[in-house]
């Protein structure tokens, strides 16, 4: 009771310092933007960049550190007038990132080296799956013209694909047969992908990793553990330990990690500094998850290896992150409704694992998939619970951006189906002045 009492406390306070720090760049960027020197909103809200010329140490300082963190979109638009085998390499990286929700090219290698950390192979297989299913989406031409591909939106289904059939693979690593297979299921990523945004559309909601999970369950089912070529093993627990609260507290971090499928602590630190150079919220949102999840593991009995491993959190994770900042806006509400999403997420976990062995079948991000989208769809006259439409979903401390110039504007939305908004809707409200192609997006496919 006294350690759930403190995690309350520290919860409260860490969240009171991300709304201050939210808070604090709002003010920066709507109100004196002619102070920031390298603030660039989003496509809908314009595109003025603003420069200084003489600035101070500090503000050369912060306009320094804001070419790397965020979005990096002035980066993304140099690669832009770059040649293709670049553009590749910046989606690839951004594609690994989207893992996660991030939209940045450094968080995306930080994570890469993460991987080749815990297993080069697995990092392998990972960079081929995210290729393919990014030149497979270019070569059918999807979603081009809103700049999908270079968000990386149609890499991350592909980056899980090739890290998940190298993970229960039983032939161990260096198993170059398993590439062919990696190649073919990745590149199928972007068709099941846009087939399943052509449904979910409607209600504005993305697909998050569900061609991911269908591909895979597809290719264990199809194969299984005795096939000649390409066999595979499930990682099975069902041993008690005394409660170590060491690895108790190592649990939460590697829960991130296991969103790759990786269970080095040292992956999961790279993975957690990846995501606070992009987004500071997201970062506080992965921990949350994950420790909700391993408590809700130790609630149920859950065997205490499986808790230590992470395979308790790594779905929490992603649902904390999706419902705390991404798709909606910033507020206490959301951030208290993320929490419980989280918790509702470790349940779901439980209950689709139990099923899906049945089938001899992974739970993979099924859990995350469902339990987000119910939350997502969650109709509310709370003003302050408001989801974004998908075409201005950025980064949690962008979107906040958004919100508040909605408010300023006396058009903010008075319940939480802003993602009803059409993209020219939305635009029109703030009177935008560049190209929707330049907007920046978080796993809207």
């Amino acid at each position: 009771v006294k350690i759930t009492k403190l995690m309350l406390i520290i919860n409260a306070l860490i969240f009171l310092a991300l709304l201050k720090t939210c808070n604090h760049v709002q003010k920066s960027s709507f109100c004196k933007q002619h102070e920031n020197p390298f603030f660039i909103p989003t496509a809908s809200m314009g595109t003025r960049i603003h420069t200084s010329e003489g600035a101070s140490a500090p503000t050369r300082l912060l306009r320094a550190v804001g070419l790397f963190t965020g979005d990096m979109r002035q980066f993304g638009e140099w690669v832009k007038r770059q040649v293709f085998i670049i553009q590749l390499l910046d989606c690839v990286l951004r594609g690994v990132a989207q893992v996660m929700f991030v939209n940045n090219p450094l968080s995306g290698l930080l994570v890469v080296i993460g991987l080749f950390v815990q297993n080069p192979w697995w990092a392998l297989n990972g960079l081929l799956g995210t290729a393919g299913s990014t030149v497979s989406a270019v070569l059918l031409r999807l979603n081009r013209s809103d700049g999908a591909v270079l968000a990386g939106l149609h890499g991350y289904n592909g980056a899980l694909v090739g890290l998940l059939m190298a993970v229960f693979s039983a032939k161990g690593t260096w198993y170059g047969w398993l590439l062919a297979p990696n190649l073919f299921m990745s590149m199928l990523c972007p068709i099941v992908s846009s087939a399943l945004s052509s449904v979910v559309s409607r209600w504005d909601l993305p697909v998050f990793t569900l061609p991911f999970n269908i591909l895979v369950c597809s290719h264990i089912a199809a194969t299984g553990s005795t096939h000649p070529y390409f066999p595979l093993h499930l990682h099975q627990n069902n041993s008690f330990e005394n409660l170590s609260l060491p690895q108790l507290f190592l649990s939460v971090p590697v829960g991130v990690g296991q969103v790759f499928g990786c269970d080095s602590p040292w992956t999961a630190g790279l993975i957690l500094l990846a995501l606070l150079l992009c987004s500071p919220t997201i970062c506080f949102h992965a921990i949350l998850g994950s420790a909700a999840g391993m408590c809700v593991g130790l609630v149920l009995a859950a065997p205490h290896m499986d808790v230590y491993s992470g395979m308790w959190g790594y779905n929490s994770v992603l649902s904390c992150i999706a419902v705390g900042g991404v798709f909606y806006a910033l507020t206490w509400q959301t951030h208290v409704l993320a929490l419980i999403c989280a918790f509702f997420c470790a349940y779901m976990t439980s209950a689709i694992s139990k099923l899906m062995s049945v089938l001899a079948l992974p739970a993979c991000t099924w859990p995350f998939c469902l339990s987000t989208l119910i939350f997502l769809l969650l109709s509310s006259e709370n003003p302050a619970m408001c989801r974004l439409p998908l075409s201005s979903v950025s980064y949690p401390e962008e979107n906040r951006h958004y919100l508040k110039q909605l408010k300023a504007s006396g058009k903010a939305p008075t319940h939480n189906r802003v993602g009803n908004l059409q993209e020219g809707e939305a635009n029109d409200q703030l009177e935008v002045e560049s190209d929707p192609s330049d907007s920046v997006k978080v796993q809207e496919m």
